[in-house]
């Protein structure tokens, strides 16, 4: 039998999953990888730390398998910046001067004053970021650091988004991927091939023209499509720390929330129409994005693209999301008085965030209510604790609670943790309500991550959006979407849509409970009012 490898690199940990060409995950690894944190807003990583734990979990899944069985492998991972110099050493990024730490991580916001500049040049190719670019992308990343640290800027001579620094570490191959370049990148792409490339006039506006230098070299200029193969497969080098075999096909890479697109976009169960187009997905874990393909280009204010073949080759992508979700949750339990005592208490396969359902349960039951949504009437969240990514696009958003008391018990806690998550699904209702404006047409949801094994979340999605939401039968959407580019590098299948049928498989369906939608839809206009309420104080006290 053949197998084909997904890796992905998430914020803490890379993970490899080992799966056959009908989409069986075999088995899977995970290893953590190292985050430094020099100052608040700054979160950096390290390349070589980031590969080893890559050849760590790929030795570990593939160990019982004969080598020539393994046809191909793929790489997905967050989009953030790493610096190379002319040698593929690193290059610092830090304010701390080591060189170790040469990779900007996706979610560091030091790029502020940066992207407010780029926003303000009204650039047309900011059309296709929504209007306004993100601090989270490269570029204003990398006017941060020519600013801040010149002798960087001239010593880094590779500039990759994560991804293709994996294929690069892989290969030996400085190709770059579609999927990087349109979407974190500016890179100009359309189904007219002669029209994509690099904007001259767009970086000599920012004061980057110097990119241009050697036919821009440094940041790219051979372009491949997802899972299109990469330069003569594995290096004798890379074979050898993967233990695998040189010139095993590597298939050109893709951002990790991507790869949970491709991994469930195609995803099946009965009464559910197939029509890729009218699905969005959403794949959760530390953020969460919301991606929604379509035929035509669809422009979106406060939503990143429209990108061409950007996930699903012919198809036009539009990627919401929110900055902290899984994250989020982590911080609002994890800072609570009674968390510890909670700790205390339960076995280590309990998850708090289960404890925490089920005493909603008892609660509801102890007030004789219909349902534990009802907890939250008079408590309410504005989750944008790190920023709106969006649709408001505003990385200055902070977080709101309103409906605090002295209460710091396990209730309290329960209560707050609740209303959290439903203001999360607030923030995609939100994100779907100008898609559908746009001319979006959705009518299925679809959701893979941590938080597609949270009953609790995933029910309220379906009852806030009022639409039915589709769990994959194979949780590791995003390592399934890996594998597709590793099997399509491979030949394993005719196309890309081939291998997105044969490998995304059946899917469960969550029906929405109408009963509750008007509750929700009272709490709703509160969220939206909440975030006019900061802006209104904003203006109050900057007079």
């Amino acid at each position: 039998m053949n197998y084909y490898v997904g890796v992905d690199v998430g914020t803490g940990s890379a993970r490899a999953g080992l799966f056959s060409s009908d989409g069986k995950l075999y088995k899977i690894a995970v290893h953590p990888i190292e985050i430094f944190n020099p100052q608040a807003g700054f979160y950096e990583q390290c390349s070589e730390n980031i590969w080893n734990a890559v050849c760590h979990v790929v030795k570990k899944v593939v160990d019982e398998i004969p080598s020539e069985n393994i046809k191909g492998i793929g790489f997905c991972a967050t989009c953030s910046l790493v610096a190379l110099d002319e040698t593929g050493l690193p290059v610092t990024v830090s304010p701390s001067g080591k060189d170790e730490q040469n990779i900007i991580l996706w979610m560091d916001h030091r790029a502020e004053a940066e992207a407010n500049f780029i926003n303000e040049t009204r650039h047309e190719m900011l059309r296709c970021v929504g209007g306004k670019i993100s601090l989270e992308m490269e570029t204003p990343k990398m006017m941060w650091l020519k600013k801040n640290l010149t002798a960087s800027w001239s010593r880094a001579k590779l500039l990759f988004d994560l991804p293709d620094f994996l294929t690069w570490r892989a290969t030996n191959s400085e190709s770059r991927s579609l999927c990087s370049l349109v979407c974190k990148w500016n890179y100009k792409a359309g189904p007219d091939p002669k029209s994509n490339g690099w904007n001259l006039d767009f970086f000599e506006r920012l004061g980057l023209s110097d990119l241009s230098d050697d036919n821009w070299k440094r940041i790219g200029i051979d372009v491949k499509a997802p899972g299109d193969p990469v330069g003569s497969g594995l290096s004798i080098k890379a074979a050898r720390e993967l233990n695998l075999l040189p010139g095993t096909a590597v298939g050109a890479s893709i951002i990790d929330a991507h790869a949970g697109g491709l991994g469930m976009v195609g995803c099946s169960a009965p009464g559910i129409s197939s029509d890729l187009t009218n699905r969005l997905g959403l794949i959760c874990g530390t953020s969460t994005c919301h991606m929604v393909v379509s035929a035509k280009e669809i422009f979106v204010d406060g939503v990143w693209g429209p990108y061409y073949s950007a996930m699903v080759p012919g198809f036009w992508l539009n990627e919401g999301g929110q900055s902290a979700t899984g994250k989020l949750l982590d911080h609002i339990i994890d800072t609570h008085p009674a968390t510890q005592s909670i700790r205390n208490k339960i076995d280590k396969k309990t998850h708090v965030q289960g404890y925490l359902s089920q005493l909603l349960e008892a609660m509801a039951k102890k007030k004789n209510l219909s349902d534990v949504a009802v907890l939250t009437k008079n408590l309410h969240v504005w989750p944008d604790f790190h920023g709106n990514r969006s649709p408001l696009a505003e990385p200055s958003l902070q977080g709101m609670i309103s409906g605090l008391s002295l209460s710091t018990d396990e209730e309290n806690l329960a209560t707050l943790y609740l209303a959290t998550v439903q203001a999360l699904t607030y923030g995609t209702k939100h994100i779907l309500e100008v898609l559908t404006t746009a001319g979006h047409e959705i009518n299925t949801i679809l959701i893979c991550g941590g938080l597609s094994q949270n009953p609790l979340f995933v029910q309220t999605q379906a009852d806030v959006l009022g639409l039915p939401v589709l769990l994959p039968h194979q949780r590791e959407s995003v390592l399934v979407g890996s594998a597709i580019l590793g099997a399509c590098a491979a030949g394993a299948f005719p196309s890309m849509h081939d291998a997105i049928q044969s490998m995304n498989g059946a899917a469960t369906v969550v029906t929405p409970r109408k009963l509750l939608y008007e509750h929700h839809e009272r709490k709703y206009k509160v969220f939206k009012k909440m975030v006019q309420d900061q802006k209104e104080y904003e203006k109050l006290m900057s007079n």
